[in-house]
């Protein structure tokens, strides 16, 4: 199963990945021993570009150019000896088959790193260099996404049966213990927020219209959208996604989709092109007769947000209907929450808004 999530990515086991940090090494150690400078050489990706036309060729399978790290640079020198510190750590949790946080290696070095962020770049450097994914380097994220729903499956010898319980499941940082997935779910429905996810179990909303329920609990990370990405990839059913009616939730939305520019360079592994976007759209409110007290007047700052995601060339080359709902939202100079539509009903959202939209296919 991970090898299927791989795609075309190998030389990603423990042995290949210490047989290339062990020729990086070597390398920068054969420079400094002939007098010369070490350069390291970090292929650069992005999954857009600000050509708001669409007429581009931006994608994040191929690297838009290398970016150069050398000791010439002074500005480098702290930084390469930031990313050589973290690949110590990387090869030793590789040759002790362990696994660590983000967090356990920032706190081996805090007074050299100084902060998280300085970390986090180090390792997407690192993945970008060994052509891998995080976990393949045994760091691992504290996953915080949830699943229930109409799904069984094997996680590290362990057989969870949401089907049979319908219990809650926390997402785990490591798909690889995945195996022996089954469901006879009609579809899966990715949630924005972890309140209209406890909504939805209240209501029994998985029992009664057999499907999966995934959050990521706000903006998603990596294990919840290598998750998505599995279920998708193993299952063969259609997704979903339910967020907010306002520029931060059209951004989780996207993020779902396309990916971030920050892990712009693992995007193929991780986005989800086949999901609809469901709702809250901004034409429900008067679609779905919003009192005026549900709605809040967009802020400058969302504003701004929205302005800056129009000119993400995606928009108009692959989704251009999306576009024109963001455009909905910006000339209404209003937005709502999900949990706004509880205004009919405290089940609105679960016995009327969800299933008349997956089954009258309103979703685009």
């Amino acid at each position: 199963m991970a090898e299927e999530m791989e795609g075309e990515r190998s030389n990603t086991k423990p042995r290949d990945l210490l047989g290339k940090i062990r020729a990086i090494t070597r390398s920068i150690l054969q420079d400094i021993c002939s007098g010369r400078s070490p350069v390291l050489c970090i292929d650069r990706f992005r999954n857009y570009c600000s050509d708001a036309t669409g007429n581009c060729f931006c994608s994040s399978d191929l690297s838009i150019g290398k970016e150069v790290i050398s000791l010439q640079r002074e500005c480098h020198a702290r930084r390469l000896d930031v990313l050589l510190r973290v690949l110590l750590i990387i090869q030793l949790l590789l040759q002790q088959n362990k696994h660590g946080s983000k967090r356990d290696i920032y706190y081996m070095h805090p007074d050299v790193f100084q902060e998280q962020a300085v970390v986090d770049r180090a390792i997407n450097d690192i993945c970008i260099l060994l052509c891998c994914s995080r976990h393949n380097l045994n760091v691992v994220s504290v996953g915080k996404g949830l699943v229930m729903g109409w799904l069984r499956f094997v996680e590290a010898g362990r057989r969870f049966d949401c089907i049979g319980s319908l219990n809650t499941k926390f997402i785990t940082v490591n798909f690889n213990f995945y195996t022996d997935m089954v469901s006879v779910a009609n579809y899966i429905l990715v949630v924005e927020k972890e309140s209209v996810f406890e909504r939805l179990a209240n209501d029994q909303f998985c029992n009664r219209n057999r499907c999966i329920v995934i959050t990521g609990r706000g903006y998603p990370d990596v294990p919840t959208r290598r998750f998505l990405r599995l279920l998708i990839n193993k299952l063969h059913l259609p997704a979903y996604c339910l967020v907010d009616c306002d520029p931060y939730g059209f951004d989780i939305l996207t993020t779902y989709r396309f990916g971030s520019m920050q892990m712009a360079h693992e995007a193929k592994f991780l986005r989800v092109p086949e999901i609809r976007w469901l709702g809250a759209l901004p034409s429900d409110s008067k679609k779905y007769d919003l009192p005026q007290q549900c709605l809040l007047p967009l802020t400058p700052e969302d504003i701004l947000r929205i302005e800056a995601m129009f000119l993400r060339c995606y928009l108009q080359r692959e989704v251009p209907h999306w576009r024109l709902e963001l455009e909905r939202l910006l000339q209404s100079g209003v937005k709502f929450e999900i949990e706004a539509l509880s205004v009919h009903a405290l089940s609105f959202l679960s016995e009327e808004y969800i299933p008349s939209k997956v089954k009258g296919g309103l979703h685009i």
